[in-house]
């Protein structure tokens, strides 16, 4: 959420900037809005005011006559009151309600763009693999070591599911292990966090209002199941003044994700690419709020990111986001790809994003500056890792001719030290 006040003041480079990230603002019904709900403020406040001076008067009335006077402009001041007060809940609601749609500026770094497609790619990073023979799609691959097993998760859960058993679910355990110890090292603090959550925390983080369809909704307790560990991570400092000697505060944590695919039906259906449930490790930074810290995090988790698949010896690249892949909240985004050959393409595996201050303001997480002046904190996040999707190009990557998967020497500690599946 932007700073209404903002907002008013930059109406067209706010229309501009959704009109480049694909979301709709009307700047005339936001204006309008705002100046209808100053003029409510501002009339209820006056009424308010003549309401304490009366009762004030009453008190030190000098006579009967001069009391009862006071009391019956009291009573006469008390239904306009209550309409005004009426009339600001509603207009604040229904600005309320807007104010959560208005997307952010996308930073001066950001390509223009319409999808995907006009992402740019910004270096690539390993060698393609060549094979010198039929490579196995991981989907074969997990068939035949029976590590995945597809036919039973379909029959159990539905579309998109599975089973990763036996060494299959040692190689999962064995990328999370690394990439925690990863980030330990390098001052994150790890945390076990829920993954059903309240609106509040996902209104705060900006996956409410807007991608309700992506996410499973339990009814009955009026929660939702996370699609990543960011939503608690950063809804962890809620509500908090935080002391700047605490920033920047550097989090991590495992979790199960959940995500309804929604609009993607017949897209990857087949394999771990798109699946409903998953396991990730993400990171979240809550900073000052300086742009320039800001992006030198940005480069640090990315960093980190990077690090991680180079241990897991793997090829990819980083691309910086077009305006027209950004989420709402996001100032700037970079994703990492990394190699699939099954797909003989990229497919994105880490999403590096920048919001500046516009998770923090909805979720009320200040700070003060040097003059004690209250001020919104920035947040950042980014995967370390996600699985199953990262098993694609593990698999796949690391085949031999005989069928059997090669396994990185960073993971190999985890698995009883073994070189091979299979």
């Amino acid at each position: 959420m932007l700073d209404p006040k903002f907002i008013r003041d930059n109406l067209e480079a706010i229309a501009i900037a959704a009109k480049n990230k694909r979301f709709e603002f009307d700047p005339n019904l936001f204006s309008e809005l705002y100046d209808k709900r100053s003029k409510y403020i501002k009339e209820t406040e006056e009424l308010r005011s003549k309401r304490n001076e009366g009762s004030d008067a009453v008190k030190k009335a000098k006579s009967k006559d001069e009391r009862e006077s006071l009391v019956a402009q009291m009573r006469s001041l008390g239904p306009i009151l209550e309409e005004s007060e009426k009339n600001l809940r509603e207009v604040e609601k229904e600005f309320e309600r807007l104010l959560l749609t208005v997307p952010s500026i996308a930073s001066e770094d950001t390509p223009i763009g319409a999808s995907d497609a006009d992402n740019v790619e910004i270096k690539k990073v390993g060698e393609i693999p060549r094979f010198e023979f039929k490579a196995l799609d991981h989907i074969t691959l997990g068939k035949n070591l029976g590590i995945i097993d597809f036919e039973r998760g379909t029959q159990i859960a539905g579309s998109r599911s599975y089973f990763l058993t036996g060494l299959g679910a040692e190689l999962e355990r064995a990328v999370h292990s690394l990439a925690l110890e990863v980030l330990k090292k390098r001052n994150y603090k790890q945390m076990s966090v829920p993954v059903l959550v309240r609106t509040s925390a996902m209104e705060g983080t900006g996956y409410l209002p807007g991608g309700a369809e992506q996410a499973y909704f339990v009814e009955k307790d009026d929660m939702w199941l996370v699609g990543t560990s960011e939503v608690p991570l950063a809804s962890y400092h809620q509500n908090e003044m935080l002391e700047a000697s605490q920033l920047p505060i550097k989090m991590c944590a495992w979790s199960t994700c959940f995500r309804r695919e929604a609009g993607a039906a017949g897209k990857d259906t087949k394999g771990l690419y798109r699946v409903h449930q998953f396991q990730k490790i993400e990171q979240v930074i809550i900073c000052e709020p300086n742009i320039e810290k800001s992006d030198i995090l940005h480069a640090e988790l990315l960093q980190n990111a990077e690090d991680i698949l180079q241990l897991l010896e793997l090829p990819y690249r980083v691309v910086q986001v077009c305006t027209g892949d950004l989420g709402q909240g996001q100032v700037k985004k970079n994703d990492v790809e990394t190699w699939m050959p099954s797909r003989n393409s990229y497919g994105e595996t880490h999403s590096c994003s920048s919001f500046y201050d516009f998770q923090a303001r909805r979720l009320k997480i200040r700070t003060r500056d040097e003059n004690g002046k209250a001020q919104i904190c920035f947040t950042l996040n980014n995967t370390a890792v996600a699985t199953p999707r990262l098993l694609i190009p593990l698999l796949e990557n690391h085949q031999t001719p005989d069928g059997r998967i090669r396994i990185p020497k960073a993971l190999r500690k985890f698995m009883d030290n073994a070189e091979y599946i299979g």
